[in-house]
């Protein structure tokens, strides 16, 4: 059998790079990561377990908006190691103006404290910044 380590990085494509640098520079900074690669149109956010790449998309990719319900990304969350992590990234979204889809909340129907924001990135892609108490129970329980 194989087993996965976790995943590596998420690579998304993007409408304009200079845009999405800012938003992705000062939320991933904000959430630990650093700018590590940066070559032609790639740029790729490492914190040393996890790396967030964006590309630009070609000139037929920009025809086509991301469009939420479609086939394809659904949305990435972000795990946090404290509840009120999630507080400190939407006061940081809302600074910067981000679309806010949902405001930091307890979701306990998906499991005992679940605590997340949901928001969009500026091509509307959708995020989250997300802590879950019970899977950290049950990963001190397989120690």
């Amino acid at each position: 059998m194989v087993r996965v380590l976790g995943i590596d990085h998420l690579a998304i494509r993007v409408s304009n790079l200079k845009r999405s640098k800012e938003f992705y520079d000062r939320l991933l900074g904000f959430m630990g990561f650093e700018l590590e690669w940066e070559f032609g149109q790639t740029l790729g956010w490492d914190n040393g377990r996890t790396m967030y790449w964006i590309t630009e998309a070609d000139r037929k990719g920009k025809q086509h908006k991301h469009r939420t319900g479609d086939v394809g990304f659904h949305h990435y969350a972000f795990e946090v190691s404290r509840p009120g992590d999630v507080d400190k990234v939407h006061a940081l979204l809302v600074e910067m103006g981000a679309t806010i889809i949902d405001a930091p909340a307890d979701y306990p129907d998906y499991g005992e404290g679940y605590r997340a924001v949901y928001f969009l990135d500026p091509d509307g892609l959708k995020l989250e910044v997300m802590y879950f108490l019970e899977k950290r129970k049950r990963l001190r329980g397989k120690r």
